[in-house]
């Protein structure tokens, strides 16, 4: 078959999908990707795994209408023309527009995954509820003639449900998010320097940054030694993190800033613990990763992280948006550094039982009958 694989952010195809597209092509079928903008070494990537790529043009987070509908009309067209048999988006503009795009240029079997909901559903601002409205609304025009759509944790599949964004629920299939690579992510025990906390996140305020920077001033002002560190790239979407605001906090002291990495392990591989402080997931691929690489996980209990931590096993759970509750899960990693290692291996052990990424693959491929 001829699949189309259609995402919001070129680098995702790789880093995200890409073991999802070498099965693909593995089980002998065509497979061309779509996304704005790729780089070269995305290119490069893509065609030593056999996939074909097309660009097209596509503005991640922005609202205008006008762009949007250029996007629409341009993948009309692009279907239209490559005639693909299946059709797979992933994140919100992809999911609507692909799907609505597909319908109309008659690709026979359309798929959808659900990554998080993100902005659109987490804003408390004027803005973001209007936008919540249209995405609803776009959500069950797109998904309504969706063979099936991939939900990555279990509470964003009962709010599609409960929103009646689906046609029903037989149009609903859990996966364990977009797995792990275990080969690429290896154990790798925690070394004897100074012990230290990690977050890699796109710089945005719902990744909880602002969290972890007043969490990082309270841990601080009883050991200062301690590092606390953030790796991530700048953003374009409206809840973003600042770069000037970024360099406030380092030139405080609260937090080391890494900057950005096409290879986040070699930062894994130094950290004692890993952070994520999210208000919300689909399911967060850096906690994964770190699970994998042996890392014990501090992060909230909100939909999406919590699936990742067994509380107390592999790592804590803290509320959203409580910087005093997450410095003190810092404080505890700190006095008890014998819970650290413990726990690393305990995520190594559940990053392999449930989160091999060809597992949460195998599951994809057999209900996308591929």
């Amino acid at each position: 078959m001829h699949v189309v694989v259609f995402g919001g952010f070129a680098d995702s195809l790789v880093n995200f999908r890409g073991p999802l597209l070498r099965s693909m092509v593995k089980q002998g079928h065509t497979v061309t990707a779509v996304a704005p903008a790729a780089p070269p070494a995305v290119l490069a990537k893509l065609a030593a795994m056999g996939v074909a790529y097309r660009d097209v043009s596509l503005s991640r987070t922005g609202l205008n209408p006008l762009s949007d509908v250029k996007t629409f009309l341009s993948l009309i067209n692009l279907f239209r023309e490559i005639k693909p048999d299946v059709a797979l988006s992933y994140t919100i503009k992809p999911v609507i527009y692909g799907s609505l795009a597909a319908r109309l240029a008659g690709v026979p079997a359309i798929y959808s995954m659900i990554t998080g909901l993100g902005y659109a559903f987490s804003s408390g601002e004027k803005q973001g509820k209007w936008v919540a409205r249209v995405a609803k609304h776009l959500y069950r025009l797109a998904l309504g003639r969706n063979q099936r759509v991939f939900f990555q944790n279990p509470d964003d599949r009962d709010f599609f449900v409960r929103a009646k964004m689906l046609a029903g629920t037989e149009q609903a299939v859990l996966i364990n998010g977009s797995g792990v690579d275990l080969q690429h992510f290896r154990y790798v025990p925690v070394t004897e320097n100074a012990l230290s906390f990690l977050l890699i996140a796109r710089l945005l305020k719902d990744k909880g940054i602002p969290e972890y920077v007043d969490a990082a001033r309270l841990v601080k002002l009883r050991y200062p030694m301690v590092q606390l560190r953030l790796l991530g790239p700048l953003d374009s979407n409206p809840n973003a993190i600042s770069s000037a605001q970024i360099s406030e906090w380092q030139a405080e002291g609260a937090i080391i800033y890494l900057g950005e990495a096409t290879d986040v392990r070699p930062a894994l591989n130094d950290c004692s613990i890993y952070v994520l402080p999210s208000y919300a997931e689909g399911m967060p691929r850096t906690v994964l990763e770190a699970m994998a690489t042996g890392r014990a996980v501090i992060t909230t209990d909100v939909p999406g992280c919590r699936e990742t931590v067994v509380n107390g096993v592999n790592g804590v759970l803290v509320p959203v948006r409580d910087a005093s509750a997450l410095a003190q899960a810092m404080l505890n990693f700190i006095e008890n550094p014998e819970m650290i290692g413990r726990m690393g291996k305990a995520g190594r052990s559940l990053a392999e039982e449930k989160y091999d990424v060809h597992k949460v693959n195998a599951v994809i491929l057999g209900a996308m009958k591929l």
